[in-house]
């Protein structure tokens, strides 16, 4: 018998971390105003029976924190969380809010070992966070865990389409093989238990989502075609009562 321990195989990553063209790139006005507002504004419209406010709100893969004010602009939270497994991340978005005067607190936790106890979330926000995760069910069920029942998950992402294409590939790093259809996003959330309605789905078709980045439509004129492969998905899904 082989008395000799066999070393454990290394453990995966629970994420593929970004470039640094990446991280420069979620500091820049395009992406606040062209990739962030838009998308909040985008879900605020799709929110079933709007609360005026919501007591606890979550940011899951806050990065550098640019979207803490914006959630509390619009959700007035009695308690603001962000969450990034990036220890650098949390100490940027962290002089980030106290810049701006916001009261939020931070931890350090991965998508899918999320340091929050059951039920204790009304609003979650996931924006632009999924498709660096590598266990994304894992992910989408820790979500519904720390949702209270009647709690809304605000779900922003790029799609398979739009990450295999040639411009993301050269400056940005993703697990490539998790990657999923605007369809396959929609499945994996109600699979979790949550449920999506169909007036609380969006497939913006933006101008920096295109290969060709809307080029063909502001120059030219041409339009894109109705029926294509999605690049974006923004959907509201509510963990249900009982």
């Amino acid at each position: 018998m082989n008395s000799h321990s066999q070393p454990l195989p290394p453990a995966m990553p629970e994420h593929v971390p970004e470039t640094a063209f990446g991280l420069w790139f979620l500091r820049t006005p395009t992406w606040t105003l062209h990739v962030l507002e838009r998308a909040l504004q985008d879900l605020e419209r799709l929110i079933p029976e709007r609360r005026s406010s919501y007591a606890v709100v979550a940011d899951v893969g806050c990065g550098w924190g640019r979207s803490l004010k914006k959630l509390h602009q619009r959700f007035a939270p009695q308690r603001l969380i962000g969450m990034d497994i990036d220890p650098n991340m949390i100490a940027a978005a962290r002089s980030e809010t106290e810049a701006e005067g916001l009261r939020a607190e931070f931890i350090q936790c991965s998508s899918s070992r999320m340091r929050l106890e059951d039920n204790s979330v009304d609003l979650l926000f996931c924006h632009q966070t999924f498709h660096h995760l590598i266990d994304q069910e894992e992910a989408i069920r820790e979500f519904y865990r720390v949702l209270k029942p009647g709690g809304i998950l605000l779900f922003a992402e790029s799609t398979r389409r739009y990450i295999h294409s040639w411009i993301i590939r050269l400056l940005f790093r993703h697990p490539m093989e998790v990657q999923k259809t605007a369809g396959e996003y929609l499945a994996l959330v109600r699979s979790a238990g949550f449920e999506v309605a169909p007036e609380s789905i969006s497939y913006p078709y933006l101008w920096w989502s295109r290969e060709d980045l809307g080029i063909l439509e502001r120059v030219f004129g041409i339009k894109p075609k109705a029926e294509r492969e999605e690049t974006l998905i923004n959907l509201v899904a509510v963990k249900p009562m009982n």
